[in-house]
């Protein structure tokens, strides 16, 4: 048996029908691979935690990056730490404050900052937002613009933002204790079960010193977490403070405050504890059952520079 082949007849596509399809292809490509990039940029839920640091006193520049690198590694976060621009000493510039438009949480530890009008604009839009806001220690006094600065409101950023004194000294006689004391702080009875306490011991000590934040702060509707009780105060009597608190802002924003933040403060378990506990109550989250354990914190303490 013999077979025989015949060559089938193609019919060739015109020029103008090859560019046709060329075209087709090269546009379901490109909408693949775009496809895929915003699923992949989709599915990342996380919340963006943002940290905004500068003083010139603190190391909160150091500290808190590592604080957020704990918030990645083990809490399921993302985050993003700006920092005083060339130094912590620079007062009148932090780079990229247009991140806090994307932000779920801004934390702030700052200190007598000068901050220019469009910096400080992105500051006020997020206050604006009813985004959650947290604040370390000096961020009381995070602005320090001269009278009749266009600016000079700013001063009492803190009274606005976190229910804390507007800024340092003044009417509200916002001061502390003395470099030579420190603190023993207990949480408050009343406040034992609120989810950022959990797993805090009830008594512990930190090296910083004692605000005074009383008679009139905390403003009216805060919740109080942590009394202070001054060691070895430069002046007596020496009455007990809140050091921790929560409060809803004018904005409708969660807030948590804590005048603690001095460098060793953040090498206690406990302290440290209740910072991962408050940004997630801040973010709505579950406060953590399972702690991760202590993170590795040696920032040395830098002392006053102006």
């Amino acid at each position: 048996m013999t077979f025989s082949f015949q060559r089938a007849k193609t019919t060739p596509f015109s020029p103008k029908i090859l560019s046709w399809l060329l075209l087709m292809g090269v546009g379901i490509l490109i909408g693949s691979c775009s496809s895929k990039n915003q699923t992949s940029t989709s599915k990342d839920k996380r919340p963006l935690v943002v940290f905004v640091t500068g003083d010139h006193e603190y190391s909160g520049e150091s500290t808190l990056p590592i604080v957020a690198a704990e918030l990645e590694k083990n809490y399921g976060m993302r985050t993003l730490v700006l920092k005083a621009s060339p130094n912590q000493n620079s007062e009148e510039n932090i780079p990229g404050l247009e991140a806090l438009r994307d932000a779920d949480l801004a934390v702030f530890f700052l200190r007598w900052r000068r901050l220019p009008k469009d910096q400080v604009a992105y500051i006020d839009e997020y206050l604006n937002s009813g985004k959650p806001v947290m604040g370390f220690r000096t961020s009381t006094h995070a602005f320090n613009y001269p009278k009749g600065h266009e600016l000079e409101a700013w001063n009492a950023f803190g009274e606005r933002a976190f229910g804390a004194p507007p800024g340092w000294g003044g009417a509200a006689k916002h001061s502390h204790y003395g470099h030579e004391s420190t603190t023993d702080v207990s949480i408050i009875p009343e406040a034992a079960q609120h989810p950022i306490l959990t797993g805090v011991d009830p008594n512990f000590h930190v090296a910083s010193w004692l605000y005074r934040v009383l008679p009139d702060y905390p403003v009216k509707g805060t919740t109080w977490l942590l009394m202070g009780k001054s060691v070895n105060p430069n002046s007596q009597p020496a009455v007990d403070q809140p050091v921790a608190w929560t409060w809803q802002n004018p904005a409708g924003a969660r807030v948590f405050m804590t005048t603690l933040g001095h460098p060793e403060d953040f090498q206690v378990e406990a302290f440290q504890r209740l910072v991962v506990n408050a940004i997630h109550w801040e973010l709505g989250k579950p406060v953590p059952k399972n702690w991760k354990g202590k993170m590795d914190i040696q920032v040395p303490y830098r002392g006053i520079v102006n």
